[in-house]
């Protein structure tokens, strides 16, 4: 995060254009000499194929007129048709539409604009037409070089105008790749330092651009034979470290191929580039060094080129001069070459002479001050002619490089000219003598507002004109002294600065111009604001490539300006993509990527000021793909392989995986080969034979992996017998009389050699006889005709073309199994508890087995339940018992049910025989917790509370037990228990004070005990300070709430309304339907029984004191009838002891009920099997 100051906070508000330091301007309505405003460059080269044009234009009072000189004589345009001059100007065109040569037309071209104050000169424009000549023809022999050799192919370009640009390529216009080795110099040739084999695979073709005229001339090819004792296919020698000698190549010491010798010297002009070239042969390649003599290179303004092959120092000044030395050196030496450099200057200005405007009777001075080397010399001219034959005048005095005026009158009036010029060229300034009368004016508009910034440094400028020169003051609101020291400043031109602006400082600003022959003034209003600034910053972030990322910006600025935030990228304009959301106060960046990565700038600005804030974010990616592999160190069995690696995208590298890709096995198919930390960039592989290996490398940092780099070059192992055999070598049998071997092939970096096979042996182990063999190129092999489950010896040994692998190891295999004979016997059960049993059994004998014994198995299923009428799924479940064991238990069973069960033996193959079926009967159990156990708290005085019986009862179910205990924050009181018959599932407690909360424990019992419980809460009760309808009986008077009588009067309107309607319907003749006046509830029946079944009363019916009636007689229906259905795996029907259906007039009842209003509780047949049981 970083504030940048703006640039307000350096630049003051200007009321003109007029600094501090310019020229002065003389009003264009008052007379005066000519002054030259544009002019075509001294060296002005043409497109012959465009019309020429020569600029030169000119101001002054009055108009000036032009003409030319052509080489120094009067160029008299009327006399040629082709030239013309533009009105109101003196620029030249030169016309070729109706034919002629632009050549004609060279030479030395200078523009005079006169009037009758003077005479202006442009400077002496050297015209040249641009030149692009063809090549010479030429046919060029083939270049013959020894492998090792330098050489040299020299462009020789023809001369252009201006010079063009040369570049190598060959003849299918590739460039030319250029190295330490191989590079074009400055001068167009393309040096090598040595050559290589592989430099004859191409030619090379020499380029010409021509910069006018957009065209490119190629010379003829080279063709390129190198001359070598070594033969270039052979894979070893082409990644062998050392490359020269491996070739066969002598390595030599370097030699300077240019410049030549030992020492040279090289001029340069002053602010020119300075461009110096070593280039040297040697085997191996040099490297170029460079130094400076008795000091280092200037570092802000030299750089490397051309792999180091040249040095550019720009900008080029006296105190670069002195010796340069270039140093090429390889390990066979080293060589030196020395280069003097002088720099010489042409003219610049030191004092450049300035327009001189003085009133009649002043002094004054007109300064041309130059320097160069050598030390340019001054010429004085008077419009246009030298001074020396100009007409004398007393009251003009030349002393070298200045002309001083005295007591000037109107008469002096007129341009001078300074030329310096040395050998290097020359520089010409005009500057006229004025002699004017005029009284102050104002050149600016009258009563400007100007707003400017608080606390920053303003200048108000009051330009005005004059002559004698005015002088000016300030003032404020029109009160007060001059304005000037302070926190004010006047400069000599009149402008008043503000060094620090303060609220104080607003309001209205004279100035006042006076000299002797008046005064005038002119008003600024100056109006303070407060300044933007950005209080909340962005800061430097870094991401995650895929992440979002926001850039906060908040701003404050003065109300009265308008604000206007915006953003940059790297200091360009951002622009806001799909992925971006701008906000009044932020920058959202989504789904982070590599390219948003850079420096974010916040622009706060107004029309007045701005400020400027930036955060860089870094966005972290996966590293970029490693490149340019390399082998060397090639061995039979390793190799070295060496990578660049890429950009890590400012997460460190910590891995690279290096992989592999043969062509024989699996080719196109990559394989991990070794993984090395991310500071390497050089390993040694270790290899297989007989493998074409290619190699590639991935880059692993923190955020991901790169994209793999591109392949290695191939290198093939030579051939070995395999040193291993194949793994997993298994014998199984598919079949019963067969046994099928198989094995995991070897791969590609174990095969050792062409046409792997394997040879596979087997024999009956008991047996011993003779191995059987078969040479397999697959990876399985079936045995046929097979005894049933039999062991055999298994070898399998790897064979190729080179030899046979080690011996092999023996496996064990069998053959197929068949289904077992024989069930186990003597099965005993014992019952351990309500849901688990105990088995026992004798185990059955081997050979009865056929195969391997996996386990014995029980079946079994529940045949009915002991409570009656409950529907039971026989669905058979298994349970088994894995190994040679004799003895078992099942669990999970229902309680009090009646089970049956078979067992087995198990195989490979399959299930055996069953045993003998057995019958065994669980006993009662504990119930499950009661279901849908609801309290409700319908007043301050009772909790209700209401239950469902158990899912599973699992067994008779004789009562329920309720314990509850009243609580407040931290104060429990005593337990109270509650015993409750099968068929209450209702209960009310009446509370003990209005404020305690109570928790209740609800669970079912039967013989063996109490089940699982299932426990609630009391809701809380309600604030005593706001005491409400549903929990008080301390309410204000419902009749007196304007809500009630609002409900009571839309009460009133529709039964007035549906009043109004049957009357209607009724003076029509209208029925109503008998449903509608006969569908009413009807009253419940007696379901009493006298087995013991539920006793409902009126009180059942009777809904909670408090409760809504309509309400709980809907919920009771759907809550309180449950079926068999929920105590076992579904249901057929309900029945009692002798089948018939219990309550079957009931029942129908509850069926209308349910289609009527819902609002009556049927008999629960569910609960008359309870009480029969």
């Amino acid at each position: 995060m970083a504030r940048q100051p703006p640039p307000w906070a350096y630049t003051a508000v200007l009321l003109c254009a007029l600094s501090l330091g310019g020229a002065i301007e003389i009003p264009m309505d008052l007379s005066q000499p000519p002054t030259i405003t544009k002019q075509s460059v001294k060296d002005h080269i043409v497109d012959p194929r465009d019309n020429i044009l020569i600029e030169c234009e000119a101001k002054g009072n009055p108009a000036p007129s032009f003409h030319w000189t052509r080489n120094s004589k009067f160029f008299n345009i009327a006399k040629d048709p082709r030239v013309s001059m533009r009105r109101r100007s003196g620029t030249l065109v030169i016309d070729f539409r109706s034919g002629g040569r632009p050549e004609e037309y060279e030479g030395e071209y200078q523009c005079f604009a006169r009037n009758k104050f003077g005479t202006a000169l442009s400077n002496r424009i050297r015209l040249q037409v641009s030149k692009s000549p063809l090549w010479p023809k030429e046919n060029l022999d083939p270049v013959v070089v020894q492998e090792g050799a330098p050489l040299t192919l020299q462009c020789n370009p023809p001369p252009g105008l201006p010079s063009p640009v040369v570049f190598w390529m060959s003849s299918s216009m590739e460039p030319i790749t250029q190295d330490k080795r191989v590079s074009q110099g400055h001068n167009g040739d393309l040096y090598f330092s040595n050559v290589m084999l592989q430099d004859m695979q191409t030619d090379y073709s020499c380029n010409a651009r021509f910069h006018f005229t957009h065209t490119i001339q190629q010379k003829n090819p080279f063709n390129l034979k190198v001359l070598t004792n070594h033969p270039y296919n052979d894979s070893s020698l082409r990644n062998h470290p050392d490359m020269y000698s491996a070739r066969g190549v002598a390595e030599r010491t370097p030699s300077f191929m240019y410049p030549q010798g030992t020492a040279s010297s090289q001029m340069v002009l002053r602010g020119m580039d300075l461009l110096l070239e070593c280039i040297a042969s040697g085997v191996p390649t040099p490297d170029i060094a460079w130094y400076k003599k008795g000091g280092d290179l200037p570092s802000d303004k030299a750089k490397f080129e051309n792999f180091n092959k040249a040095l550019r120092i720009t900008n080029v000044s006296e105190e670069d001069s002195g010796e340069y030395f270039c140093l090429a050196s390889n390990k066979m030496g080293s060589i030196r070459h020395t280069i003097s450099v002088r720099v010489k200057a042409a003219p610049y200005w030191l004092d450049e002479p300035k327009n001189l405007i003085l009133a009649p009777g002043e002094d004054g001075r007109l300064v041309c001050r130059a320097n160069g080397n050598p030390k340019p010399t001054v010429q004085w001219m008077v419009n246009g002619e030298p001074l020396q034959t100009a007409p004398p005048n007393p009251n003009r005095e030349v002393a070298g490089d200045t002309i001083i005026f005295r007591d000037t009158q109107i008469s002096s009036r007129a341009v001078y000219q300074c030329n310096t010029s040395n050998e290097h060229g020359y520089l010409l300034a005009n500057a006229f003598v004025s002699v004017l009368d005029v009284p102050p004016r104002m050149l600016s508009p009258r009563n400007q507002l100007i707003r400017v910034i608080l606390y920053n440094r303003t200048r108000l400028d009051c330009p005005f004109f004059g002559s004698p020169i005015p002088t000016l003051r300030w003032f404020k609101n029109g009160q007060g002294s001059n304005l000037d020291g302070g926190n004010y400043h006047v400069y000599e031109n009149g402008s008043l600065e503000i060094k620090m602006i303060r609220k104080e400082d607003q309001g209205i600003y004279t100035c006042v111009a006076t000299n002797i022959l008046g005064k005038a003034e002119n008003q600024v209003r100056l109006e303070v604001k407060d300044p933007t600034r950005i209080y909340r910053m962005p800061e430097d972030q870094v991401a995650r490539r895929g992440t979002t990322v926001q850039l906060e910006c908040r701003v404050k600025h003065d109300a009265s300006l308008k604000l206007a935030v915006s953003w940059l990228k790297d200091d360009e304009p951002l622009y806001i993509s799909n992925r971006m959301k701008k906000e009044e106060g932020s920058l959202t960046i989504f789904g982070v990527a590599e390219r948003d990565q850079g420096s974010y700038t916040c622009v706060a600005s107004t029309e007045l000021d701005q400020d400027l804030a930036k955060a860089h974010l870094t966005v972290l990616g996966r590293p970029d793909r490693p490149r340019d592999l390399e082998l060397t160190d090639l061995a039979e069995r390793s190799v070295r392989l060496t990578w660049i690696p890429g950009d890590d995208n400012n997460s460190p590298i910590t891995d690279y995986i290096v992989q592999f890709e043969e062509d024989q096995f699996q080719p196109g198919v990559w394989h991990d080969h070794s993984k090395f930390p991310g500071s390497v960039n050089s390993a040694v592989l270790q290899l297989s034979p007989y493998v074409n290996y290619q190699f590639r490398v991935i880059a692993i940092n923190e955020v991901g992996s790169s994209h793999p780099s591109l392949p290695s070059e191939r290198y093939r192992t030579s051939g070995a017998a395999p040193e291993s055999n194949p793994s997993d070598v298994k014998g199984e049998g598919t079949r019963k009389n067969n046994m099928e071997i198989t094995w995991t092939p070897m791969n590609a970096t174990s095969a050792f050699g062409p046409n792997l096979r394997y040879i596979v042996k087997w024999r009956r182990r008991e047996t011993r006889e003779t191995w059987n063999n078969v040479t397999v190129w697959g990876s399985r092999y079936v045995v046929g005709q097979t005894p049933v489950y039999v062991p055999y010896e298994i070898r399998v040994q790897a064979e190729n073309d080179f030899g046979k692998g080690p011996e092999p190891d023996t496996v064990i295999g069998y053959s197929g199994e068949d289904y077992p004979r024989a069930a186990p016997t003597d099965v005993k059960i014992r019952v351990l508890n309500s849901t688990a049993i105990s088995l026992q059994w004798n185990r059955v004998y081997s050979d009865t087995v056929q195969g391997q014994l996996r386990e014995y198995r029980a079946y079994y299923w529940r045949e009915s339940s002991l409570l009656k009428n409950l529907w039971v799924s026989q669905k058979r479940q298994q349970a088994g018992f894995p190994g040679d064991r004799l003895r078992g238990v099942v669990s999970r069973l229902f309680p009090y049910s009646n089970y049956k069960l078979e067992m087995v033996v198990v195989n490979g193959r399959g299930d055996g025989p069953r045993s003998e079926t057995k019958e065994f009967t669980t006993p009662e159990g504990v119930p499950s917790a009661p279901r849908r156990f609801r309290v409700r708290q319908p007043n301050l005085e009772t909790i209700n509370l209401e239950w469902d019986h158990p899912e599973h009862p699992n067994g008779i179910l004789i009562g329920y037990t309720l314990k509850y205990v009243a609580f407040n924050g931290t104060k429990v009181g005593k337990q109270i228990v509650e015993n409750f018959s099968p068929n209450q599932t209702k209960f009310t407690v009446q509370r003990a004070d209005p404020v305690s909360r109570y928790r209740f424990s609800l669970s079912a019992r039967t013989q063996v005990g109490s089940g699982e419980a299932v426990t609630e809460e009391s809701p809380a009760p309600p604030n005593e300070a706001t005491p409400t309808a549903a929990y008080t009986n301390n309410q204000a008077d419902i009749a007196t709430q304007g809500w009630f009588i609002g409900l009571m009067c839309a009460i009133a309107l529709l039964v007035l309304i549906l009043l109004i309607v049957c009357f209607i319907k009724r003076s029509r003749g209208g029925k109503y339907p008998v449903r509608e006046k006969k569908d009413v509830p009807l009253g419940p029946e007696d379901p009493k029984e006298e087995d013991g079944s539920f006793d409902y009363s009126d009180e059942d019916n009777k809904p909670l004191q408090g409760s809504q009636t309509s309400l709980d007689g809907t919920l009771k229906q759907q809550e309180s009838d449950d079926s068999l259905v929920d105590y076992g795996e579904g249901g057929e029907g309900q029945f009692n002891e002798d089948g018939s259906f219990i309550g079957q007039y009931t029942v129908k009842k509850d069926k209308e009920e349910t289609e009527g209003n819902e609002s009556s509780e049927a008999t629960s047949p569910v609960n008359a099997i309870y009480s029969l049981a």
